[in-house]
């Protein structure tokens, strides 16, 4: 698919399927190129695409199969709107750092390919709310799913979900208690955990 070029070009790439429940047009909206009148839409669309329908055939479809409707609150960026972001201190990191992230059509360092998008579980939210509770859906991420990392956040308890094709399976967090959950090598990372999530939903595909 070419690079988005009018307005039309930009409705065709919106209508592309990723997966069963999810159309690009989900993860274009985002509030600093509307605000700032920048234009959010991929160099590369078919890298773009092939990393959004692994993410959200992967990871976003089971997660609302299991736990019902995802809001979307960030997703893709394109270059141009993610250094603006970075640049003027809007919560984006350097384009380097959101490569193969929140940048969908633009390769990491080591050349290899990933995509994010930053999700709330409105149920999950509504059910737990005490400190730290963003810990449960944590882990049961990590049983069920083949994330590349996550990043929890205190409001909503949002998380960035990453598929990526070499995961590092890490799990950080913004929101009490700050700093990393697991990481390979950490005495919890090959745990079973599910006493950790009482009540959640079986996975569902």
């Amino acid at each position: 698919m070419r690079k988005p070029g009018s307005m039309k070009g930009l409705e065709e790439l919106g209508r592309v399927r990723l997966s069963p429940n999810f159309f690009f047009r989900d993860f274009l909206h985002s509030e600093i190129a509307s605000f700032y009148g920048l234009s959010n839409s991929p160099e590369d669309p078919d890298l773009a695409i092939e990393v959004g329908t692994h993410l959200c055939e992967e990871l976003l479809e089971p997660l609302q199969a299991s736990f019902g409707r995802l809001h979307i609150r960030s997703a893709y960026r394109s270059r141009e709107v993610n250094d603006f972001g970075n640049r003027n201190k809007l919560n984006c990191s350097s384009n380097q750092g959101s490569a193969a992230g929140h940048i969908w059509d633009m390769h990491d360092a080591d050349g290899r390919m990933g995509a994010t998008a930053c999700i709330v579980i409105p149920c999950v939210w509504d059910r737990f709310q005490a400190p730290g509770d963003w810990q449960r859906l944590a882990w049961w991420i990590h049983d069920h799913l083949p994330y590349a990392s996550l990043q929890f956040f205190p409001k909503l308890w949002a998380v960035n979900v990453q598929w990526h094709e070499k995961p590092m399976r890490l799990i950080t967090s913004f929101a009490e208690p700050r700093g990393t959950l697991t990481r390979p090598g950490m005495d919890n990372h090959m745990a079973d955990h599910a006493d950790l999530y009482p009540g959640f939903p079986s996975m569902t595909r």
